[in-house]
């Protein structure tokens, strides 16, 4: 009392000056002090130049072999290993040369850089070329596309990813299908291309075992395109193509031919793509009969194909999305023959074309089923007790939208179905455990 702030600030001209013990909301207390070699400023409002930051004696990172660093940037996500490949230049050369993923802004001056960019990344085995949607007048020419496949790794470039490519033509994919000869897996979406283009993708790439074909705007919904251009165009045989994926095309019967070619195939995905669907699938069973996973979504497709599948007796997955025409009969047709069958998907859109009669068959016929999917169809008791009974081995059960499921469904399902382990009903598709 009666001193005067400056008072208390003033100290003898023999007594040491005195740093400040203000207690800042970042200042830490003084026994959390840490003694790493590594200091940080305490922050206070008193803080001199010594309690300031001080570098490390060494850098123990540099003690990590480059395997360890390998490692830690695999674990990353994109982001964070971007920012950590320039944090030095040994950190750089580590990220350079274990990167195994590369994505790539596909716009036309991509050609110029390509060599070096492969250059610096010596490990990479996949490939992405995205362009955004406003930038797809000028994405990768084919001009491009010939100077980047001459700079691509071409016997470790196992998959390849297009995305927006709209001037990419015929020639600037088989360009690149030539630069990848070793490529796996192939996966096109919102291209220019046809489907002659994917000839010379078969001949190139010998080893494509996984093909997805995704939004392609050159193949026009024109009336009779889909027999001409199939009569025209000639496929190699694809004998190491397992996986075939066509979705959103306005003619995907272009592509009918290309996997009735591939005759090992063992998964075929039709998901929304127009036209009609019977008779193509009478070909592709017949020339593919080995298929184990079928999926098939919003297509013009009745019986007659569904009978066609029934040919391919190692089916062990079937997806039934939206397919309005498909009844009873085809369901049964299925059953009688496909005694493999492992999951069964069935929305039948409430259109009450598939029920009991179906799923009966299909209890009769499938004895090792273990996953059932009903989304808009009415089974009753009849149904769901031949199901408990016959597989045994079923697990999971969703029912959804199915108008006919009461008390007495339920009371069936806890009583028959021994080894269901999920439930699902209703819209909310809320899970319930069975114990």
């Amino acid at each position: 009392m009666g001193h005067s702030p400056s008072s208390l600030s003033k100290s003898g001209p023999s007594s040491p000056p005195r740093r400040s013990r203000s207690f800042s909301p970042m200042a830490p207390p003084q026994q959390l002090r840490l003694t790493a070699p590594l200091q940080v400023a305490a922050g206070g409002s008193g803080s001199d130049s010594s309690s300031s930051f001080v570098p490390p004696a060494r850098d123990y990172t540099q003690d990590l072999p480059d395997e360890i660093l390998a490692l830690v940037f695999a674990s990353l996500s994109p982001t964070d290993r971007n920012a950590c490949s320039l944090t030095c230049s040994r950190w750089m050369e580590v990220d350079a040369t274990t990167r195994h993923r590369l994505s790539l802004d596909a716009r036309a001056a991509l050609g110029n850089a390509a060599t070096a960019l492969f250059s610096r990344f010596t490990a990479v085995t996949k490939l992405a070329l995205r362009c955004a949607r406003d930038s797809g007048l000028d994405s990768l020419s084919d001009h491009g596309a010939a100077a980047l496949a001459a700079a691509l790794p071409s016997e470790r470039l196992a998959r390849l990813k297009l995305r927006g490519l709209r001037k990419l033509s015929d020639a600037g994919l088989a360009s690149l299908a030539a630069g990848a000869p070793a490529i796996r897996k192939l996966s096109i979406a919102s291209c220019t291309f046809g489907p002659r283009a994917f000839v010379a993708v078969l001949q190139s790439c010998p080893l494509l075992e996984d093909l997805s074909v995704k939004r392609l705007r050159s193949v026009a919904d024109t009336s009779g395109a889909a027999s001409s251009i199939a009569e025209e165009i000639k496929f190699p045989p694809a004998l190491s193509l397992r996986s075939v994926c066509v979705k959103d095309l306005y003619n995907a019967l272009c592509f009918v031919p290309l996997v009735a070619s591939s005759p090992n195939l063992r998964s075929l995905k039709i998901l929304r793509c127009s036209g009609a669907w019977d008779l193509p699938l009478e070909v592709i069973a017949a020339r593919a009969p080995g298929l184990v996973e079928l999926h098939l979504e919003k297509l013009q497709v009745g019986d007659r194909g569904l009978a066609a599948l029934s040919a391919c007796a190692n089916l062990e997955v079937l997806f039934l999305v939206k397919t309005p025409e498909c009844t009873d009969s085809g369901i049964i047709s299925v059953a009688e023959k496909c005694h493999k069958l492992r999951k069964l998907h069935v929305d039948g859109w409430r259109t009450n074309r598939i029920g009991d009669f179906g799923l009966m068959a299909v209890a009769r016929g499938c004895p090792d089923l273990q996953e059932l999917v009903l989304i808009g169809v009415n089974p009753t008791v009849l149904s769901l007790r031949m199901l408990g009974e016959h597989c045994r081995l079923l697990e999971r059960l969703a029912l959804c939208g199915c108008e006919t499921v009461g008390d007495a469904e339920i009371i069936c399902l806890a009583e028959r179905w021994a080894a269901l382990k999920k439930l699902s009903e209703e819209m909310s598709w809320s899970v319930i455990r069975v114990h």
